[in-house]
């Protein structure tokens, strides 16, 4: 079998689907999603661990086939020509491999054509400050990131730097300067990159994504010190976001990273990609936006107040997932269904229905 032509197929086959993901795994047909459903390419043979290590050839340089080797997993990035490029990560279930393809969309959307609030614009326009995009994963957040990113590129004459593993979209230096670093090949780690960023004349930063304290303390610092931070966290709405950051540290650090968060933190975007009644997904989002009285609630300890902030605060531009939810329902988008299936506060919800 040619694997790069059967692998070119399939990709194709997600193009022309609209997919989401491509799944290979021995044992198994490909798999492709669309739209959130899971469908099997049930023309194409089931796979055999022959055919995995033929798609593995294709898919990892010789650098990541010696670290799935050595780890059993990797992540890992693919580009087909100009035409799609993947996030990907191969990774071993009972003794078999299986590799998971995520389409990275060739062109960067714009947070209209993504159905998001223009309010997130006004974070692009900051000079400085920490604003993550939240969510479980598959959820949109690297895709809002981007919009923002390139809305900064197109407006705004910044050296703007990604630190990502992998890379994921690619940009293209307009009125900012871009330099995309991937962990392993340019840099050892996330924190490797943000301590060296701090010498290399940078703006505005995108983390893909904080995995360790280290990680994080150095991006709040970087936010305090005059740069623009933008990351993502796997939380779900801003006061979880808040205290997962805050609980991550030792004890004897809490106190000094609340009040470098009260003082850096400018908004949490909150996403959820929620099946459109009319076919795709549609975004369902909450928006912190970091006022004074939100500030002090996180030196004051007092996390569990910001959702009623968020509640009562829309004159402040400020959106609530149960009302964003209530409103694609009444405008006859999304199911009350699905409303309910992705609301954290479902009685709440009900009321607004």
């Amino acid at each position: 079998m040619d694997y790069k032509r059967e692998l070119e197929e399939m990709v194709d086959m997600v193009l022309k689907e609209g997919a989401s993901d491509l799944h290979i795994a021995e044992g198994r047909h490909p798999v492709i999603r669309v739209s959130s459903q899971l469908l099997p390419l049930v023309k194409k043979t089931e796979l055999t661990q022959k055919d995995i290590h033929g798609f593995l050839d294709v898919l990892l340089s010789k650098e990541n086939k010696a670290r799935f080797e050595e780890l059993r997993e990797v992540d890992f990035s693919y580009a087909v020509g100009s035409v799609a490029r993947f996030r990907g990560n191969a990774f071993y279930r009972q003794g078999a491999i299986s590799v998971a393809l995520r389409l990275i969309p060739k062109t960067i959307k714009t947070l209209q054509d993504l159905n998001l609030p223009p309010i997130l614009e006004t974070f692009t326009r900051k000079q400085q400050g920490f604003f993550l995009v939240v969510g479980p994963i598959g959820q949109g957040k690297t895709t809002t990131l981007a919009a923002m990113l390139e809305m900064i590129n197109q407006t705004r004459a910044e050296h703007i730097i990604t630190i990502e593993d992998p890379v994921e979209y690619m940009y293209e230096s307009k009125k900012s300067i871009i330099d995309q670093r991937e962990v392993r090949f340019d840099t050892p780690d996330f924190h490797t990159a943000l301590v060296g960023m701090l010498r290399q004349d940078v703006n505005v930063a995108l983390i893909g994504e904080m995995r360790d304290i280290e990680t994080m303390a150095t991006a709040v610092t970087a936010a305090e010190t005059g740069h623009l931070i933008f990351s993502t966290l796997h939380t779900n709405n801003a006061s979880q976001t808040i205290n997962r950051i805050i609980d991550s540290f030792p004890p004897g650090q809490q106190d000094q990273i609340r009040v470098q968060l009260a003082g850096s933190l400018t908004g949490i975007f909150s996403q959820r990609l929620i099946p459109r009644v009319s076919g795709g997904l549609i975004p369902a989002y909450e928006l912190l936006i970091a006022n004074n009285a939100v500030s002090n609630l996180i030196r004051e300890k007092r996390i569990h107040e910001i959702n009623t902030i968020v509640e009562t605060s829309s004159n402040e531009g400020m959106i609530d997932m149960n009302r964003c939810l209530a409103d694609l329902v009444r405008a006859g988008e999304i199911t009350a269904e699905s409303a309910y299936q992705h609301s954290l506060n479902p009685k709440t919800l009900d009321r607004m229905l």
